[in-house]
Parts: structure tokens; C-alpha cells; sequence
């Protein structure tokens, strides 16, 4: 403290204050001043001095108290003076209450449309299992179920295999992407194409959102996009899954009809390997034959010779091999014409019509489109007839209670202010 008040004492001297208190404060009694203490440095102080200066004391403790009772909030006070200022508090609330309304009504309304998806039946898939179906009877029927061609019947597809196809397209990006070039950029206005082409793209992914499967619902996925027309987001829902479906269905066309050609392929190599073999064998037969022809020749059997007591069948085996000359030559030439002038060995090939006939089922196997299906829509599309957003009543209830905080927040402020002003 640095007051210049002197204060007096019983014998006429005069004490700086600032000394006093640090007197007071330290020793109770005689003490040591820091300067300008008489010789020996001791000093006593009278009485009346220490009651003057704690009755000062006590007047600047009940200051402060003061100060700080009035700084205290008294709960009654401060309702009755939040009260007194209803119409403030009143004014905010209905001002933020009209922003939120602005906002509500004003905001254009987006409406949603959703397709719900599930698999396909046994009976959407049963042509693409018709052709499998009927190559696995006609291996049995043929008795081509064992061997090299064992592997000709092709395992039947499942519902889902098929709708593993069309859901995988169904969330693709590439789906996605041919839906946004061809649908959604040329329905935009040319203002609206010359922003941004990310923020375009991004703007129409948040129209479009696939979810599923659940728990509760495994096998199931809901397609929903958004838009300010009800009508135009009902069909961009159906265009969207008619693409989806058409792309599916192409997909298990081609590969069941790939399989099927690599099947005709397999039999087509297995009929030209029989056909390049007995013709082969035809002209090894044909030498054999031309040799016996001509040592028959060279020893004058004209006709095959009388054996007694030996059969006709038995006479065959015994004119094979190096005894064919004995057939006679008369035989022997009869039989080398009758190879010469042969066309086709297919009547002679082993097994050649039963893999004739495999070939010519897979070669006419079509699968017809309009007969199959790779999904089915739970329920028709329906133009919906509510908006989705902007939740007016929501809205309007969270304007009305934050006005209300925040006029109540203004009101206690300019309480505090004024106190502290006062």
C-alpha cells in the first residue's frame, strides 16, 4: 500500500501507514523497521494505534463481503428479473422460430423411391438348367457317363449363383457410372453441367444408395434414389434395376452359352479324332489287303480252299493276319474295290452317332431370355407421395427451442451486464 495518511501517536510523532502494517503483520509488538528506524532500530508502538488500525481492518473485510454478496445470484431474483425481460426473450424465439420456417418451406422437397430385390425362383432358372438337364439324360442314355467324356454334363446353376450376378452388378461402380452418364447427366440443365464434374458425380451419388443384406433379412437389398420429382425418382428406380437386370442376364447367357460351346468343341475334337483314326485304319487294311490279293495271285488261289470238318466262322479267323491270302483272290480284290471306293468311314467308327447326336443337342441349345429371370422385385415401384425431407414439424419444434435458449442466454447477459454496470 503506498497511501501517504500519516497517522499520530501519544507522543507526536508521526508513523508512515505503510510501515505500521508491515509492523503489525509481522511482529505483534515491538519490531524492526526496514528503513528509517530510530537508533537501535526498535520502536514501540502505542495502543491506539493497533486499535485504529484494526478497526480499519474490520471495515475493509465487510467492504469486500459486500462486493461479493452483491455478485451472487439470488435464483428468485434472477427469474423475476427474466421475467421482466419476457418480450426480448419472446422477440428471439420468434425470429430464429421464422428462419426455421423460412428454411422448411422454402426448401424444396426430395422425395424417394425404393425397389426392393430378392432372388429368383426355381422356375425363373429352369431354362438356363433345361439344356444341362437334357445333356446330363442324353449322357446316360448314350452310356458316355464314364471315360473321356464323362466331364459332358455341366452341373446346374442354383438361384444363387444367378443372383450373386445380379446383386454383384447391382452395387458395382460401374453400374453406377452407366446410370450417371446415361441418365442422370443429360437430365441436368447446361448450367448445371459446366460446375465441377467431381462434385456433380458426388452430388449424384448421394441420390442413390443400395443397403442390404440384413440379419433378419439375408437374402434382400432396397435401392433408393432421391430426387425433387416423385415421379422422375420412380423411374430412375425402375431404369436403374432394368439395366442392372438386362446386364446380369447377359452375363449368365454368355456363360452358359460359352460353356455349352466349350462342350460342342470337346465332342466336335473327339468326332474328328475318330474319323482321322479309321481312316487311318482303312488305309492299313486296304495294304494288308492289296498284299494278300497279290500272293494269292502269285499261287493260283482263286478261291478260298475247302477245309473238312471246319466251320465257316472258323475258316474267317484262320484266313486274318498273314493267312489272309487264303481268302482266295477273287475275295481278296471284291473287298480292296469296295475299300477304294469308300466315301465315309462314320457307319464303321465306334460310339461316332451317340457323340454325333451330344454334339448336334449342344450345337441347337438357345437360351431364351424372355423365359429367365436373375431376380424378382418384392412389390411394384411406386411413385411416392411424401417427402422425405425437410421434416417441416422437426424442424419448426428445434428452431422454436433453440430461439429459446438463446433469447434466455441474451437475457441473463444483459443481466450481468447491468449489475456489473451498477
Amino acid at each position: 500500500m503506498n497511501a501517504k495518511l500519516l497517522w499520530r501517536s501519544r507522543g507526536g510523532d508521526f508513523i508512515n501507514k505503510e510501515r505500521l502494517e508491515y509492523a503489525f503483520f509481522t511482529q505483534n509488538g515491538p519490531c524492526r523497521l526496514t528503513s528509517g528506524s530510530p537508533p537501535g532500530g526498535h520502536i514501540s508502538l502505542p495502543p491506539i494505534l493497533f486499535v485504529g488500525f484494526e478497526n480499519r481492518k474490520i471495515k475493509l473485510m465487510s467492504q469486500m463481503t459486500s462486493i461479493h454478496q452483491r455478485n451472487e445470484i439470488d435464483l428468485i431474483e434472477l427469474v423475476q428479473q427474466l421475467w421482466m425481460k419476457k418480450w426480448l426473450i419472446i422477440g428471439v424465439t420468434a425470429a430464429v422460430t421464422l428462419m426455421a420456417a423460412a428454411y422448411a418451406f422454402l426448401t424444396p422437397p426430395v422425395y424417394r423411391a425404393q425397389a426392393t430385390v430378392m432372388p429368383p425362383s426355381l422356375s425363373d432358372i429352369a431354362w438356363f438348367n433345361l439344356a444341362r438337364n437334357m445333356l446330363a439324360a442324353s449322357n446316360e442314355t448314350s452310356g458316355s457317363g464314364s471315360g473321356r467324356n464323362s466331364n459332358a454334363s455341366l452341373k446346374p446353376f442354383t438361384t444363387e449363383d444367378v443372383y450373386s450376378v445380379f446383386t454383384r452388378n447391382l452395387q458395382s461402380d460401374q453400374s453406377k457410372r452407366r446410370f450417371y452418364d446415361n441418365v442422370y447427366l443429360p437430365s441436368l440443365d447446361e448450367d448445371e453441367k459446366k460446375g465441377s464434374q467431381d462434385s456433380l458425380y458426388q452430388s449424384y451419388l448421394r441420390r442413390i444408395s443400395i443397403t442390404g443384406p440384413t440379419t433378419a433379412q439375408p437374402d434382400r437389398f432396397l435401392l433408393n434414389i432421391e430426387g425433387h420429382d416423385p415421379a422422375q425418382a420412380a423411374e430412375w428406380a425402375e431404369l436403374y434395376i432394368r439395366d442392372v437386370e438386362q446386364r446380369s442376364l447377359q452375363e449368365m447367357l454368355e456363360n452358359a452359352q460359352s460353356e455349352i460351346q466349350v462342350q460342342g468343341r470337346n465332342l466336335m475334337q473327339q468326332i474328328d479324332t475318330l474319323r482321322e483314326s479309321a481312316k487311318v485304319r482303312r488305309e492299313d487294311r486296304l495294304a494288308q489287303l492289296e498284299e494278300a490279293f497279290s500272293v494269292a495271285q502269285k499261287i493260283g488261289l482263286e478261291n478260298p480252299p475247302m477245309i473238312a470238318g471246319q466251320m465257316s466262322d472258323q475258316l474267317s479267323a484262320i484266313m486274318e493276319g498273314n493267312l489272309t491270302y487264303m481268302r482266295g483272290a477273287k475275295a481278296l480284290r471284291a473287298e480292296i474295290e469296295a475299300l477304294k471306293k469308300r466315301n465315309s468311314d462314320d457307319p464303321f467308327i465306334p460310339r461316332l452317332r451317340s457323340l454325333q447326336e451330344q454334339y448336334s443337342l449342344y450345337a441347337s441349345l438357345h437360351i431364351q431370355p424372355e423365359r429367365v429371370a436373375v431376380y424378382r422385385l418384392d412389390g411394384a415401384i411406386e411413385t411416392p407421395d411424401k417427402p422425405i425431407k425437410p421434416m417441416k414439424a422437426l424442424i419448426l419444434l428445434v428452431g422454436a427451442l433453440v430461439g429459446g435458449v438463446f433469447g434466455m442466454l441474451i437475457a441473463v447477459a444483459a443481466i450481468f451486464a447491468r449489475r456489473q454496470m451498477s
